[in-house]
């Protein structure tokens, strides 16, 4: 197989991947599958510049199943059981294995991350260099590349954490260096700050059209409201309590609201387009996504959330040693949408910063919105620190199920180890990061 670093990607025509999922109109003379980047670096026109932010949108479901798949296997939320022994092989440590550092797992995930980050730059540079958009309409293509580009790197940094990421990239042939985590979140930080300004000079309307999956999120004003939720839950991983009530307020959150509302991927069986690869046919023997037994326990059956993203199979799963009697439920079919991020999210969020903010009963209480939407009985536990850091976490590792967040959020509180996690086979081990992808090693 030909490796891909980001110096390949950022240098060829590959970078601008075009998977298009609505309806759009191109210049006779572009070929949207197969661009010469020349004609975006020197008077690009409206229709051009569109194109890109359609391939942006599409391209940010590039890598995103392995995302969820491969943390998810580490976090022992779930199992892939397929064709490929690498899932319950190397992603659970088998007889202590190590990560590969030029896998699939980690390649998909990190190339498609850095490919959507080229095309928002290839965005940029084009609006430096023409005289078709108005400074009003620039400042919208701006804020929705900048909110793009840390999305994509936030990714990449929950992968490789402590390792760090590279965040200069425009310059194929100068790439910056791997930053620090702590250097990395406050890059993405400030990079969505800087969106969020420009989202406010972007007018009433984008001079652009998104896809469904953006209905009610597909104007400047409103697409900031994504932007302030994204940096609220940077906040958390920050540590930066006190910046959460103010990013939330900005954002799209709503204690008394529905808890589903926010901006999400969409897929489609047209040509071209993706599928939403967390769909698994039910009953399935070949390529299942196994819910790990943990979560499936005694009273825990009883949560709605299991109820709904979970089903009991007639025959209980078994791959490499490993069995589960439920499988994925999540999503109801191949065209389902996927969420970006939801006001279920911010709530937790809310309750998050509460808690570490000293407010342990505000926290229980915005906890207690999330068990009644699960038809749970309020919190009933000592209100002390540390038992309702337990429930919070409980309530994210149910609420935010099969969406990536579990390995970061265990990591977050010390607790991605096997003193917290079950070691289903002997010699099998949990991982706390992935490894620098091999070809971008010096």
């Amino acid at each position: 197989m030909k490796n891909i670093n980001i110096k390949s990607i950022a240098s060829g025509l590959l970078a601008f991947s075009m998977l298009f999922f609505y309806s759009c109109e191109f210049e006779d003379q572009i070929d949207p599958n197969n661009p010469n980047l020349q004609q975006y670096n020197q008077d690009a026109t409206v229709n051009e510049l569109n194109n890109i932010v359609v391939g942006m949108e599409s391209g940010m479901r590039n890598g995103y199943t392995l995302y969820v798949t491969s943390t998810g296997t580490i976090a022992r939320e779930l199992y892939l059981f397929n064709a490929d022994p690498r899932n319950t092989e190397e992603l659970l440590g088998k007889n202590g294995g190590q990560l590969d550092n030029n896998v699939f797992y980690l390649n998909g995930p990190y190339n498609g991350s850095y490919t959507n980050v080229k095309n928002a730059n290839i965005l940029l540079n084009a609006l430096d260099n023409t005289e078709f958009v108005s400074d009003q309409e620039a400042n919208g293509y701006r804020g929705f590349a900048n909110t793009v580009i840390a999305l994509q790197e936030l990714r990449v940094l929950n992968m490789l954490d402590e390792n760090g990421i590279r965040i200069d990239v425009a310059d194929p042939d100068n790439l910056g260096p791997f930053v620090s985590k702590d250097a990395a979140l406050t890059h993405i930080a400030d990079l969505l700050n800087t969106a969020n300004t420009q989202l406010g000079n972007a007018g009433a309307e984008f001079p652009f059209s998104l896809s469904s999956g953006f209905d009610g999120f597909n104007t400047p004003e409103t697409f900031a409201q994504f932007n302030r939720a994204l940096a609220a839950r940077v906040a958390i991983y920050r540590e930066e309590w006190a910046a959460v009530p103010g990013f939330l307020e900005d954002s799209f959150f709503d204690l008394n609201g529905d808890l589903t509302v926010g901006p999400k991927h969409s897929f489609s069986t047209a040509s071209g387009d993706l599928l939403n690869g967390l769909f698994k046919i039910p009953g399935n023997n070949g390529d299942m996504i196994v819910v790990h037994d943990r979560l499936t326990q005694g009273e825990d059956t009883l949560d709605l959330r299991v109820i709904r993203k979970m089903a009991k199979r007639e025959n209980a799963a078994s791959q490499d040693d490993l069995n589960g009697d439920y499988e994925t439920a999540l999503y109801p079919s191949p065209t389902s949408p996927v969420d970006i991020i939801r006001n279920e999210e911010l709530v937790l969020i809310s309750a998050e910063a509460k808690l570490q903010s000293g407010d342990i009963a505000g926290a229980i209480a915005d906890l207690d919105i999330i068990r009644n939407s699960a038809g749970l009985d309020p919190y009933s536990g000592v209100e002390t620190t540390a038992a309702v850091t337990d429930e919070l976490l409980e309530q994210r590792q149910y609420s935010l199920w099969c969406e990536g967040h579990t390995m970061v959020d265990l990591r977050r509180y010390g607790r991605l180890n096997a003193d917290n996690l079950p070691i289903d086979r002997e010699g099998d081990q949990v991982f706390s990061q992935f490894p620098v992808p091999l070809t971008e090693l010096d």
